[in-house]
Order: structure tokens, then C-alpha cells, then sequence
């Protein structure tokens, strides 16, 4: 029921996560990056605590591979789950449990790995990998054109319905979480937009947080 992708971006160090499925939410339970550390994505009968115990292995010092070894020796019913990382090297790992639902297929690339379920075909995985390599610009440009290139390739056997993005950088609070939590539109596409606006004001956002008396106007009535 999902598409996902984890990836840094080997020039500035961010992370990020994109997904979609058609289910409701699907970022709300899929989606987990944090900052200097990695990006992970716990999905197919979702067990959100996967994302944040596979995070804090790889910021204890482990690589993705590792971690992802570590998280099949403590945790049950990984043959339910899938799961993948991304770590502050850019290395990749993937777990895909036999009882991953439907067509369901994986691919990794340097510094960045997509898996999915109850896909259209095997080879969509393969295309959001490589539609994240090929893209340029900002990592969320390149996490949205890899979610198109998926989409592209044939996505989820059946209509997407919610989808979301994550990343962060340099602070410990992602520098944008945009989600479209339901449409019976195409739900990339919302987030893309929503991208689209928010986009130009990430590092404002940012500044707010960390010294307001050095961010730009805020445009509201009475501010100077």
C-alpha cells in the first residue's frame, strides 16, 4: 500500500523521507529523519517505533546496514515489515520481510534507497531511485521528483491517497514536514504545491527559531 523513499543529499548533509500510499496518514507512521543523523522509513503493517529505535542505533554509531541488522534480532514480526535507512555517510540499507503485501520490490543507490508494496510493477522502486539521482536542486525537489518518476513507473496497484515528505537539516526539528493526509486527488502533487510555497521560507523559518531579532519582516500589520 506504500512507495517510499529515504535520501541525503551528499552536498549539504540533509536528510529527507518522501511517501505516499492509499491509506490515510501514511507520513504520520512512515515517516522518520533526523538531523546529522539519517532517515528511515518503517512501512507494510506499519510499526511506527521501528523508525525512531532504528534512528537511535545509527546515532549510537552504527551504519544503516548494521542498524538494520540489529532492528531483525530484537523486534518481532519483521516478516510484516518493511524498512529502510539512510545514514550520515550516505550508506543504505533495506529489510523487506516475506510477508511484505502484494507485488513489493527494493533498490538502492548511493545515498539513497526506495522500497514499496502492493506496487503496480517491481520496477518502481528502481525508478525513484533513479529519479532522485538525476534530479537537481534542493534535496526536496529531488524527493519529489523521485515520488513523480515512482508514480511514473506505475506506483501502487491501486489510487494514492495520502503522501508526505520530511527533512531536516542542520537543527533538531525537521525543516519541513508537509503532508496530504487525504484526497481523492493525486497527493503528491498537493505536497508538491505545498512545497512549492513553503519552499522560500525554510530558512526564515529556521532564523525565527534561532535568533529572532535577525529575521527579516514578518509582513504582518504593525511590523517594521
Amino acid at each position: 500500500m506504500t512507495f517510499s523513499l529515504v535520501a541525503r543529499c551528499a552536498e549539504t548533509g540533509m536528510f529527507g523521507m518522501a511517501v505516499a500510499s492509499s491509506s490515510p496518514a501514511v507520513a504520520a507512521r512512515c515517516a522518520y529523519a533526523r538531523a546529522g543523523v539519517g532517515a528511515v522509513a518503517s512501512q507494510n503493517v506499519t510499526d511506527p517505533s521501528l523508525g525512531p529505535k532504528t534512528l537511535d542505533l545509527i546515532e549510537s554509531g552504527l551504519d544503516a546496514q548494521s542498524a538494520i541488522v540489529a532492528i531483525k534480532k530484537t523486534e518481532k514480526f519483521l516478516e510484516y515489515r518493511q524498512i529502510l535507512a539512510v545514514d550520515r555517510l550516505g550508506n543504505t540499507a533495506i529489510h523487506s520481510g516475506e510477508n511484505s503485501l502484494g507485488i513489493w520490490a527494493q533498490a538502492e543507490g548511493d545515498n539513497v534507497a526506495s522500497g514499496g508494496n502492493l506496487l503496480a510493477n517491481d520496477q518502481v522502486p528502481v525508478a525513484i531511485v533513479s529519479g532522485f539521482i538525476v534530479a537537481t536542486g534542493h534535496i526536496g525537489d529531488r524527493l519529489l521528483a523521485a515520488m513523480h518518476a515512482g508514480l511514473y513507473a506505475g506506483g501502487e496497484a491501486g489510487p494514492i491517497h495520502s503522501a508526505g515528505m520530511k527533512i531536516v537539516d542542520n537543527v533538531s526539528w525537521p525543516v519541513a514536514d508537509l503532508r496530504c493526509d487525504w484526497t481523492a486527488n493525486c497527493p503528491i502533487r498537493t505536497v508538491e504545491t505545498a512545497w512549492q510555497v513553503y519552499k522560500p521560507q525554510v530558512d526564515v523559518y529556521k532564523q525565527r527559531a534561532l535568533n529572532p531579532s535577525e529575521t527579516p519582516s514578518y509582513g504582518v500589520p504593525g511590523d517594521e
